[in-house]
């Protein structure tokens, strides 16, 4: 895995937690994406402009295992680490960890399929994919 993993800080907000001030399950998986969506940008990478293209490719959630390890409340500050583990030509695997300061909350395991407008595979641009090599140099393929 890259020796530094993108960063996406965020906060809890209450829309996040249930009624004990805990987030709820569910929330980590919006918190994981945002952390995914915001690699790509950060990279230069629109996903909107990516479908608008001609041959335009989105990617999808293809399979989500996740660990829940440790609770987050309310308006704690929260660290989403993304690295790329795995690109092959039409998906790709990323690991995905929620931190509050040293203490690893959730740890997710996300694979992508990249796909086309009409949902059928397609292999992952190349410009993508060299953004996703520069990311993470041990990648297997």
């Amino acid at each position: 895995m890259p020796e530094t993993p993108h960063r996406y800080p965020l906060r809890v907000q209450w829309e996040d937690t249930d009624a004990a001030g805990i987030v709820y399950y569910a929330n980590y998986l919006r918190f994981i994406e945002r952390g995914r969506s915001d690699l790509l940008l950060q990279h230069g990478i629109d996903q909107h402009g990516l479908m608008n293209e001609p041959g335009g490719v989105a990617f999808a959630v293809r399979a989500c295992n996740v660990d829940y390890l440790k609770p987050a409340r309310l308006h704690e500050e929260l660290v989403v680490t993304t690295s790329i583990t795995e690109l092959r030509g039409a998906s790709l695997t990323a690991r995905q960890d929620v931190w509050r300061g040293e203490d690893l909350l959730v740890r997710a395991e996300i694979r992508l399929a990249c796909i086309d407008r009409d949902g059928r595979p397609r292999r992952v641009p190349p410009r993508v994919a060299s953004v996703f090599a520069t990311l993470s140099p041990n990648l297997s393929h």
